[in-house]
């Protein structure tokens, strides 16, 4: 434990450096030494620890303590990269990636709708929080979508769903940068080339892209496919394909259903597929992840666009890929 009490006292100077509330390095040093405690006591450290260790333990603190498992999540959000342990982050990505999302379609359903409907929609139902193993949000899901369709059909719960039900990272200076262009084509070139040198700089810096680290193979794979990033003009769409979430096994694997498994983002149905269950869930679902790219080019048009899913890991394809309609003027 010497060398890992070492590096928490550094990690904390860090974060007083970088002006983080004193009182929030002492929540989050004190939760990231209690997963520490408990590797030491299943014979494991920070060192080394088997895949499934931190689920597990953040499974069970969230079921006692959720303000603990959300601030040990936050902590070694910042201290897996401190570390230099960037093969944890993609089970630190598996256990916070769109952990908000139930609960944000829960509070929109009672806004757009009533707060009646919505419980109605929820009743009996404990939205898993943020630290719950990913397995259990697929069960949710399920039943959430089927009680959705049921009361308000499909179309309304697809337009619930098609905002995207989480964030996304800022547009930084994309709005400005495609105004200066003004060539959509020429936007979207530009865009691609940028995708590739953040893929090569994650490879040359040894860092988790999404929830991988990334290698040559990933770089070539990227690189043959130009409607990954921001996507390609096809006539008066814009055509975008996701890159794969757990790209370097989707890389590696030739079976089709681990390929989809790979594919996909949603912690929300991920589960699903990799256990076969995938149809008793709501294809329409995906529309929220087509949201993640609606929330991008409303801003880029300055205007609502509309956003189509053509094949995802939910429908049985190995890709995710959607298609959004370029407005008139542009």
């Amino acid at each position: 434990m010497a060398e890992e009490k070492i590096q928490l006292e550094e990690f904390q100077a860090f974060l007083l450096k970088k002006k983080t509330p004193r009182e929030k390095v002492k929540n989050y040093l004190k939760e990231i030494t209690r997963f520490l405690q408990y590797l030491e006591e299943n014979n494991e450290s920070i060192n080394s620890f088997s895949y499934g260790r931190l689920i597990e333990y953040a499974d069970e603190l969230a079921s006692k303590d959720k303000e603990a498992a959300t601030t040990l999540i936050v902590g070694l959000w910042s201290y897996f990269p401190f570390i230099n342990k960037n093969n944890y982050m993609e089970e630190l990505i598996d256990i916070a990636e769109s952990s908000n999302a139930m609960d944000n379609l829960y509070q929109r359903i009672a806004e757009w709708h009533d707060e009646e409907i919505r419980d109605e929609i929820f009743k009996d139902i404990e939205i898993p929080p943020l630290g719950a193993d990913p397995v259990k949000k697929p069960s949710v899901t399920k039943v959430v979508m089927k009680r959705l369709e049921k009361t308000l059909g499909e179309e309304k719960t697809i337009e619930l769903l098609r905002p995207c039900l989480h964030g996304r990272p800022p547009l930084g200076n994309d709005k400005e940068e495609f105004l200066k262009i003004a060539d959509l084509d020429k936007f979207l070139t530009k865009k691609f080339q940028d995708f590739i040198k953040q893929v090569k700089k994650h490879r040359d810096d040894g860092t988790a892209m999404f929830a991988q680290l990334v290698d040559d193979e990933v770089v070539q794979y990227v690189e043959k496919t130009p409607t990954m990033g921001t996507g390609i003009r096809d006539k008066n769409k814009i055509i975008v394909t996701k890159i794969p979430y757990q790209i370097k096994k989707f890389l590696n694997t030739k079976d089709d259903n681990k390929k989809r498994y790979y594919v996909c983002y949603c912690p929300w149905v991920r589960g699903a597929i990799k256990d076969g269950t995938e149809k008793e869930m709501s294809s329409n679902f995906c529309y929220c992840s087509g949201g993640f790219f609606k929330q991008y080019w409303d801003k880029i048009f300055d205007e609502s666009v509309e956003i189509e899913p053509l094949e995802t890991a939910l429908w049985g394809d190995s890709i995710c890929k959607f298609a959004i309609k370029i407005p008139k003027e542009i």
